[in-house]
């Protein structure tokens, strides 16, 4: 077992049963070819997503350790972590959601368990939990409504899992709420100090509110999202209109409202950690891109937070 793998297992065995973010554990494993580039490196995967993702960073030489938990589907799509081992919370408030639906694969992430952990984003659903737990989350581009895409505290692995070398600094404006969402100030003071490394200039934007044609699947172009990339790199965001709420659920609050416009789109996006709330909690801005242009969210990445620390809730 790679040294790597037995320190995670430490770790979970740890602080699993107050965070309570595995499904299943696994304690035996193959051997790893030393020369991989990820080799040894282990990892949490999403319970149900798609085999191949697991398979391509298996590739890598990363290790699975186990399958995080997802709602259990006696909760609504708009999930705040439960499941049939317990509630998942967020190791930066016990009180608090860690969002959903890759809540378990986020907080794996935020406490230290895993350095890398696999999500599925189909309306918000990697960046929510990673902007509420303080970690970098990535959706990939895509064709469909749910993107692949990973959670992590070190831009170098989203490079490393992305295969780029690239290095930039992309241009980017700036929008408080896509001209439709209600955004709480204090997240979008918070996030527009954390864009302002990358020096965006804000823009006009007024996209239509998404939910209609999200429900109805309906996927494709965005005439509005195409005509703005032609100007710049990135479109910088909230990645959440609020903070984690309690675990009794949302209330009457979208907590995708920023997010699964970009679903519909195809766009790759991030949430970046950008700071803190007055009651601690963490903060996170959004960063889409040009299709296919992922290597410009690690630049965003790379140049706004640096490397992400652990949680304290689960010191």
């Amino acid at each position: 077992m790679p040294d790597l793998v037995r320190a995670a297992l430490a770790r979970l065995d740890r602080v699993e049963p107050v965070l309570c973010a595995f499904h299943e554990v696994f304690r035996s494993f193959a051997p790893v070819d030393p020369s991989l580039p990820l080799a040894g490196l282990p990892i949490a995967v999403k319970r149900g997503e798609r085999r191949s993702h697991r398979e391509s960073l298996m590739a890598l030489g990363c290790v699975p350790i186990g399958l995080t938990t997802t709602p259990d589907g006696s909760t609504p799509w708009q999930t705040w972590g439960r499941n049939s081992r317990g509630v998942t919370r967020n190791p930066w408030n016990l009180d608090r959601t860690p969002g959903g639906s890759s809540a378990g694969s986020a907080v794996a992430v935020a406490s230290g368990v895993v350095p890398l952990a696999t999500g599925v984003d189909g309306a918000g659903s990697i960046r929510i939990p990673a902007a509420w737990c303080g970690v970098f989350g990535l959706k990939t581009t895509s064709a469909e409504r749910a993107a692949v895409g990973v959670f992590t505290r070190d831009p170098d692995l989203l490079a490393a899992y992305l295969g780029t070398s690239e290095v930039g600094s992309p241009t980017a404006v700036w929008s408080p709420d896509l001209g439709f969402a209600s955004v709480d100030a204090e997240q979008a003071e918070i996030a527009w100090q954390a864009a302002a490394k990358l020096r965006p200039r804000p823009v006009d934007l007024v996209l239509p509110d998404p939910a209609e044609d999200w429900f109805a699947n309906r996927c494709g172009p965005n005439p509005a999202l195409d005509e703005l990339f032609e100007s710049t790199d990135l479109l910088l965001t909230p990645a959440t209109p609020g903070p984690p709420h309690g675990h009794d659920g949302p209330g009457t609050r979208i907590n995708t409202s920023l997010t699964w416009a970009f679903n519909l789109s195809g766009h790759p996006a991030i949430s970046i950690p950008a700071g803190f709330d007055s009651c601690g909690l963490p903060v996170g801005l959004q960063a889409v891109a040009r299709h296919g242009r992922e290597a410009d969210l690690v630049a965003a990445a790379r140049l706004i937070s640096g490397a992400v620390g652990v949680a304290p809730f689960a010191n």
